[in-house]
């Protein structure tokens, strides 16, 4: 049953997005079909998820063509942890949608995209070829796209327009490292690559790893490619940046630790000074800028940024350990900063506005939506035992056994930073009282019940992987032996034997 799981979460996504188009202006219709989509994905996330825990890394040849010459789907413990995420990002992204898109002309069009982008994330995670990779990049693209000017504003369509002119870069480049890859080795599969790659000339794979560097840098939000996220992300309805927050990045995440340790040790590729380098300026450059920004959306934009730079940290230092850590803090960062945009949201609702000077009284108009944003806020800032702290933790403590004591005090500045950054918004529009209106017309705020199912859902996951770390983080130290060893996932794609 396990290339069936494998084919699902794709298929499944792509299936209701097509049913969403032909029902987009019925909109309980639209609702139903969304959200028990969403549902679906979710169980067979679940249903793989046990599977590859059971039997180890799995392939599925499409058409029978097998490796190295068909298209195949693989998954390992790496690849189903972050589809189970990505499911669960889904369900409560379109649940929430419910609520704040309901009133756009364009409502049924929006549930449509959101599983598309949804299907392209899947087969980014699961794919087994560098050139598929690039096809459900490109699906993901395309429903990124749609949903930026969907009944976009004129911030909006300008914002578009900036991430659509450096992915296009991003896609030129990428598309120039798949043919000359193909050209210097006759194969476009992972698994092969992985022995092809060792036959080419050293310059010739430092030029390659370099192109695909650049290439993922742009999509990861990577120093100084990164400009395109903080002038996008803050224009867009709350729904839709938070799933692009989760999700949109952390494919580029995946996709450096997937190429950088089956086909480019790093160590051997000759970049992991440039990396370890990039990743401490992606970190300070990030929350520098949060820093600078009153607006709550423009704050965890740039925070995305900064947060990216530990996930390449944990890749950069390449130890076990290390890998561990930037696996366990995709994860965390993945629920936690979808939940705070969700919050945002909220109090963008309440408010009309996520300008830190409009808004204030939160605390005291509701107490529960301010528990739940002090428990993602203070994860992402890395207070014990919050999941944040164990992510910073894992990759902080790898820094120091390497003794690159800089870049581990580059990791806990930038941490403090983002404690002044969430205590700012904590203060303006929670602590600080509301001006704008007078105290008699106070009342005690209700938030709906499409915003507050995803948000305390967000939070619960975010507080059971912080409090019982253990499994998670052996969970994490098993996906990155799978890395660093990848043997298991060769047999599973390649047939004949590694």
């Amino acid at each position: 049953m396990t290339s069936l799981w494998l084919t699902l979460p794709t298929v499944g996504s792509l299936l209701v997005a097509v049913l969403l188009f032909f029902f987009r202006t019925r909109t309980n219709l639209v609702n139903a079909v969304s959200v028990l989509g969403a549902l679906a994905q979710l169980i067979i996330a679940g249903l793989l998820v046990l599977d590859i825990i059971n039997f180890g890394p799995t392939a599925v040849a499409f058409g029978q063509w097998m490796a190295p010459f068909g298209i195949v789907f693989v998954a390992d413990l790496l690849s189903v942890s972050l589809v189970m995420i990505t499911a669960i990002i889904g369900l409560v992204v379109v649940v929430y949608a419910i609520g704040d898109l309901k009133e756009k002309p364009s409502y049924g069009s929006y549930h449509g995209l959101i599983h598309v982008l949804l299907s392209g994330v899947y087969g980014a995670f699961l794919t087994g070829d560098i050139f598929n990779l690039y096809v459900w990049f490109e699906v993901m693209l395309i429903g990124s796209f749609g949903l930026m000017v969907l009944d976009g504003s004129k911030a909006q369509i300008d914002g578009a327009v900036k991430y659509v002119l450096l992915n296009l870069i991003s896609t030129l480049a990428f598309l120039l490292a798949i043919g000359l890859v193909y050209g210097a080795t006759g194969t476009l599969n992972l698994a092969d690559l992985h022995f092809k790659m060792s036959e080419v000339e050293p310059d010739l794979q430092r030029v390659l790893a370099v192109l695909l560097l650049f290439s993922f840098a742009i999509k990861s939000a990577l120093f100084p490619l990164f400009s395109w996220l903080p002038a996008s992300y803050h224009t867009l309805p709350s729904a839709v940046v938070a799933l692009f927050a989760a999700l949109l990045t952390k494919v580029g995440v995946y996709v450096f630790l997937r190429i950088y340790t089956l086909i480019f040790p790093l160590v051997d590729s000759g970049l992991q000074p440039l990396l370890i380098w990039v990743a401490g300026l992606t970190m300070l450059s990030g929350v520098l800028g949060a820093a600078s920004q009153f607006d709550i959306k423009k704050i965890l934009s740039f925070h995305i940024i900064s947060q990216i730079g530990y996930m390449l940290m944990g890749l950069a230092i390449f130890t076990p350990i290390a890998i561990a850590g930037a696996i366990f803090y995709v994860i965390h960062h993945i629920l936690v900063k979808a939940n705070l945009f969700l919050i945002g949201g909220v109090l963008q609702y309440t408010y009309g506005s996520s300008e830190l000077n409009k808004l204030g009284g939160a605390y005291k108009s509701s107490p529960l939506l301010s528990f739940l944003f002090i428990v993602p806020a203070f994860s992402l800032a890395g207070f014990p035992p919050l999941s944040g702290f164990w992510g910073k933790f894992l990759v902080i403590k790898a820094s120091i056994d390497v003794e690159l004591y800089l870049l581990a005090s580059v990791a806990l500045f930038v941490g403090l930073l983002t404690i002044y950054s969430m205590t700012k918004i904590w203060s303006e529009a929670f602590w600080k009282p509301d001006s704008s209106l007078p105290i008699n017309e106070k009342k005690p705020l209700k938030i709906p019940v499409a915003y507050l199912l995803p948000i305390a859902t967000l939070t619960t996951l975010s507080l059971i992987i912080g409090l019982f770390a253990e499994p998670f983080f052996q969970f994490a130290m098993q996906a990155s032996e799978q890395l660093l060893q990848p043997t298991e996932y060769l047999q599973a794609v390649l047939e004949e034997g590694v």
